[in-house]
């Protein structure tokens, strides 16, 4: 089979890994249009469960993604001046920097015949005229998608929250929130560890506590320059560091959760973030493209008809992924409506933070959801360090 994969990210250069393993004489060209060594985005996580399945799936590329990794197994919790809350779990968690782990896979896809063309967009299918199945991870914003998106039947729910995706030289040992009150509300962000001497810093708050600390009008110098001062105490002095906009903007966004109807057209498939996104609340976005990857790679060996291998892997994939959808518009919802939460004892507000994907919190007075033994999360054990 001749494929073309349009984008470089984890979903293309997997899947192209993958389809070499299983039978070599594919002829596989992944094209990115940007150069290479090129990436927006700071680190992504993962969990132990992602990397078992790697380890079956390809042994080499995921001892080479877990040794560029840095591991946690517990998660710190800053509120206010009100406590410090170490939880202990048993989940084990990874982080790795974006821009290595798509060195990791460009390497390994080379190693097995895969051409990688760096600089090369790629506007439309007819392009490629030439190829036998043309794979569409070109991300949220995806040409070829938008190119039919009446037949994809693509619709995009535009989250409240507000987000700035950061890097900072403060390494976290703990997955680590903090929680800030402000004159204007609440603001809060999630740091993990990504490498010996980075970590990513994700900020997050209403529309109105944005537009009140002045956001709205803020350059990024002056945006990260406030955003340290408001998380002084967990930075230890570190700086934030921004995307470096052109215009010196900040690059400030609210998320798109997007979905698809379908998921294929002739010839024509989605994978990744052209696919789905899931809220990054929930830490499954790289997961997620590798298991579009893998399922992909297996429908098309388990059924040589194109069409129906097709749409085998757009059922599979759609029906794996009510969980991981549910779990992650719960999980915003939750922050969106963080003062419902916050202002509790801080056992019981962290409690229900791990707890977020619930389907009854919502519909309940939290206490009453707390006292009634509804918390199924696995949160360990939970020691508070300072008050």
């Amino acid at each position: 089979m001749k494929v073309a994969c349009v984008g470089g990210g984890p979903a293309s250069l997997y899947f192209s890994i993958l389809m070499k393993r299983v039978d070599p004489s594919h002829d596989i060209t992944v094209h990115e249009r940007n150069p290479a060594g090129s990436t927006y985005g700071w680190g992504v996580t993962y969990w132990d469960e992602l990397f078992s399945n790697l380890l079956a799936a390809d042994p080499e590329s995921a001892r080479a993604i877990s040794e560029s990794s840095v591991r946690w197994d517990s998660m710190e919790v800053h509120i206010r001046d009100r406590a410090t809350v170490m939880v202990e779990h048993g989940d084990e968690g990874f982080g790795i920097g974006r821009r290595r782990l798509l060195d990791i896979l460009a390497e390994r896809a080379r190693s097995l015949g895969v051409r990688i063309e760096f600089e090369r967009e790629i506007a439309g299918e007819d392009e490629l005229a030439g190829a036998d199945l043309v794979v569409a991870g070109d991300g949220v914003n995806s040409v070829l998608r938008e190119r039919h998106a009446d037949h994809f039947g693509t619709e995009v729910e535009v989250g409240r929250d507000m987000y700035l995706w950061l890097g900072t030289t403060k390494v976290f040992d703990a997955f680590t929130f903090a929680f800030v009150e402000t004159d204007h509300g609440w603001i809060w962000c999630y740091g993990y560890g990504f490498s010996d001497d980075q970590s990513t810093c994700v900020i997050e708050c209403s529309p109105a506590t944005w537009k009140g600390l002045g956001f709205d009008r803020a350059n990024e110098a002056d945006s990260l320059a406030l955003l340290e001062k408001l998380f002084a105490e967990i930075l230890d002095g570190n700086p934030l560091i921004g995307r470096g906009q052109a215009d010196g903007s900040a690059h400030w966004l609210n998320f798109r959760t997007l979905t698809n109807r379908r998921w294929h057209r002739g010839n024509l498939v989605l994978v990744g973030d052209a696919a789905h996104t899931t809220h990054y609340s929930i830490g499954v976005g790289t997961a997620l493209a590798f298991a579009d990857a893998a399922c992909l790679v297996d429908a098309l060996h388990l059924d040589t008809r194109l069409p129906s291998a097709l749409a085998r892997y757009e059922r599979g994939r759609k029906s794996a992924l009510r969980g991981p959808r549910r779990a992650a518009r719960y999980s915003a919802q939750w922050y969106e409506n963080l003062p419902r939460y916050i202002n509790l004892p801080p056992m019981q507000m962290i409690t229900l933070l791990g707890n977020r994907h619930s389907r009854v919190l919502p519909h309940v007075p939290p206490k009453l959801f707390y006292r009634a033994g509804q918390v199924t999360g696995k949160l360990g054990s939970l020691r508070r360090h300072k008050h």
